[in-house]
């Protein structure tokens, strides 16, 4: 997949793409219905098939002293993206420059100046410009004038619940993790390097590697039933969040256990994949009673992750 980073003077492999347009956080089961009909239509066409991104989070550029909670960090977003079959991916740097776009400037600078679009597919409740000052609707009358096809997909919901990145926030944030799961339509994974700690876990008899979580990031304490990603290498693993309430209710930090795994990761990149729920965090009255429930807990996660399969159901 070919990754641009602005739409200003796209290859000539790139113009007259399919592009779906959207911050895509998440890319999860209502994103992948909007990508899906890009590829679609890109296919019928014999054009290639596109996504338009965002970064940072335009949320983040009109209140950056607000943490922020990427679903999917920018790497991440791109496998993701990867996966659905897309030839090329746009990064538009939101800036000044383009929050202070109209609508009119954003489709004619960035969709038909610099990608020379065949058709562009947004969601439902898209609006774009300065002061959102565009809508779905804008974009249709626009791709008439401009000669580009239009495609507006509707809402994708299940059980009355639409899809939403808030939602998958909201459901890790009281660590549901399968649900949130059965919302992505795959595992929510947090990506980042092993970090020296304060080696508690080994001397419990259960090291740990401990990976700080990205800014922002609100995952429910407790612990979890993940797999460890390590290059391509996959580990099965019990993972801890919580600010230690037996030791010292201190800073909350993300330790992993890795079952059956013998080998120094400091310094090593680690994807988490958070698969299901065991227990919420809890303070111990001894060091013996929370060594047990480790125990307990390392063989409840490979009970849930013998169960869980490859992906989410």
């Amino acid at each position: 997949m070919l990754v641009l980073q602005g739409a200003a003077h796209a290859p000539l492999n790139a113009r007259g793409a399919v592009i779906a347009i959207g911050n895509f956080d998440g890319v999860h089961r209502g994103h992948q219905a909007l990508l899906a009909k890009a590829v679609e239509v890109a296919r019928a066409t014999h054009r290639p098939a596109g996504a338009m991104v965002f970064e940072p989070h335009p949320r983040e550029h009109f209140h950056p002293h607000e943490p922020h909670f990427h679903l999917t960090p920018l790497n991440e977003k791109l496998r993701l993206l990867r996966k659905m079959g897309l030839n090329l991916t746009v990064v538009v740097p939101f800036n000044a420059d383009v929050a202070g776009l109209s609508a009119q400037h954003f489709i004619e600078r960035l969709l038909v100046a610099g990608l020379g679009v065949s058709h562009v597919v947004i969601g439902y409740d898209f609006f774009f410009g300065k002061g959102r000052g565009g809508s779905p609707e804008t974009m249709r009358k626009a791709g008439e004038e401009m000669g580009f096809g239009v495609t507006i997909v509707q809402p994708v919901a299940e059980a009355g619940e639409v899809f939403s990145s808030s939602t998958v926030r909201l459901k890790l944030a009281q660590g549901d993790v399968k649900a949130a799961a059965h919302d992505l339509g795959h595992w929510w994974r947090v990506v980042g390097p092993v970090v020296g700690g304060a080696k508690r876990g080994t001397g419990l008899g259960f090291p740990t590697a401990n990976v700080p979580m990205p800014k922002g990031t609100a995952l429910g304490h407790g612990i979890y039933a993940v797999r460890a990603h390590l290059g391509r290498e996959v580990h099965d693993a019990a993972a801890y969040l919580g600010t230690r309430p037996t030791f010292d209710d201190g800073k909350p930090v993300l330790e992993v256990f890795l079952f059956d795994f013998d080998g120094d990761l400091y310094g090593r990149e680690i994807e988490v994949e958070f698969i299901d729920y065991v227990r919420p965090d809890r303070r111990f009255d001894s060091i013996e009673a929370l060594k047990e429930q480790m125990a307990k807990d390392c063989a409840k996660a490979r009970e849930l992750l013998a169960a869980a399969g490859k992906s989410p159901s």
